[in-house]
């Protein structure tokens, strides 16, 4: 690649991250759109296979997403509503609970002793704050009387994400091609290659991760009812949203959890019950769900992971949280690719080269030296 070639890309992707930086606060509806399209093309494409036209395929799929996501929706906000309803009013009877069973022992261990005025101010810190903020119909339309113009912008987005997505599913497949058609062909090949091993991995992820996250999900709420946890529907989903993260979601849902099932019985023995709910939901991932929803093509490290999601959100909010794991898990597959081409260019060969060299030459002084001493 010539320097004027590489001046160009250089400023190219300069002037591409600045106007992102800039444009991030109106990017939510456009971002959640191409993911949208992006998760259903395989969907309309194999419905054009059956003769299907490209816009009568994409309002099929649109009418089937909106079929299965509007009543799930309308019964789990209730259902979720009602739960943090009772967390907010056990939560005073929870904090007596722990008091009375945790200070003696912080007194003896440690030397602690927790005034109960602190206790009481907590307390009625806490009822000030969440006991009078309504329902979750409520409170929203006290923040529309408040900030009309923040709902009416969300408002928006939820009005043309649909949108967005429904003309860019329409014309994927044409977008795909013009983009391929602009590369220069002199790295087009390569270009091609990242972006079918990026597409592996993004499929992999974003398709079969989430689908293992509704399923882990589904397993942990089902099994803490079982058990008869009160707020197994909240622990449960959020224990699968974090479950993208390995680990995250089986460490954090099994505390807390295990926190609140004490809290709720204080008999420790239904901490092995939930134990018991989170290992068979492990042993139910790791030997059917991941491989058969995802497979081993993600191979993003958990440390990895985190640290995307957390500068997404530093670089550009909520907008970067959602865009941090597709962007990371493509730069994977770019230095991957950079890490391969390194071990075989000749900047990663030449030491060792030299080094074989001096070997060589030292011994050629060896034998010249054994030479000069036998004459």
């Amino acid at each position: 690649m010539v320097q004027s070639t590489r001046w160009f890309w250089l400023i190219a992707s300069v002037i591409f991250v600045g106007l992102l930086y800039l444009l991030a606060p109106i990017l939510l509806p456009f971002v959640m759109g191409a993911l949208l399209a992006y998760l259903g093309d395989p969907i309309v494409d194999r419905l054009e296979k059956w003769k299907i036209s490209r816009t009568l395929s994409v309002v099929v799929v649109f009418f089937v997403i909106l079929m299965v996501i509007i009543p799930v929706v309308l019964v789990l906000i209730p259902l979720l509503e009602s739960q943090i309803k009772l967390l907010i009013a056990k939560t005073p009877g929870y904090i007596d609970w722990v008091m009375v069973n945790l200070e003696p022992t912080l007194q003896e261990t440690f030397g602690v002793n927790i005034p109960s005025l602190e206790i009481e101010q907590l307390k009625s810190t806490f009822k000030e704050q969440f006991s009078n903020a309504g329902g979750f119909f409520k409170g929203l339309f006290s923040t529309v009387k408040q900030s009309g113009f923040i709902v009416a912008g969300w408002a928006a987005n939820l009005f043309l994400i649909p949108v967005i997505t429904f003309y860019l599913l329409r014309d994927w497949d044409r977008l795909v091609d013009y983009i391929h058609d602009l590369l220069p062909r002199e790295i087009e090949p390569t270009v091609s290659m990242l972006a079918q091993q990026s597409d592996d991995v993004l499929g992999a992820f974003l398709r079969g991760q989430m689908l293992v996250m509704l399923a882990l999900g589904t397993i942990y709420t089902i099994g803490l009812k079982l058990v008869g946890l009160e707020f197994s529907l909240l622990i449960g989903m959020l224990a699968g949203i974090l479950s993208f993260i390995p680990y995250m979601g089986l460490i954090v849902g099994i505390v807390v959890a295990g926190i609140a099932v004490l809290l709720q019985t204080q008999d420790p023995t239904n901490l092995l019950w939930v134990g018991a709910v989170f290992v068979i939901a492990q042993m139910i991932e790791g030997t059917v769900l991941t491989p058969l929803l995802v497979g081993d093509r993600i191979g993003l490290h958990p440390v990895a992971v985190i640290f995307a999601v957390l500068a997404g959100g530093q670089l550009f909010g909520f907008f970067g949280i959602l865009l941090a794991l597709p962007v990371f898990a493509v730069i994977a597959v770019v230095m991957r690719y950079l890490h391969r081409s390194y071990k075989d260019s000749d900047l990663y060969g030449s030491p060792l080269e030299a080094l074989a060299d001096l070997d060589d030459l030292a011994d050629d002084v060896r034998e010249n030296a054994t030479k000069n001493q036998t004459q």
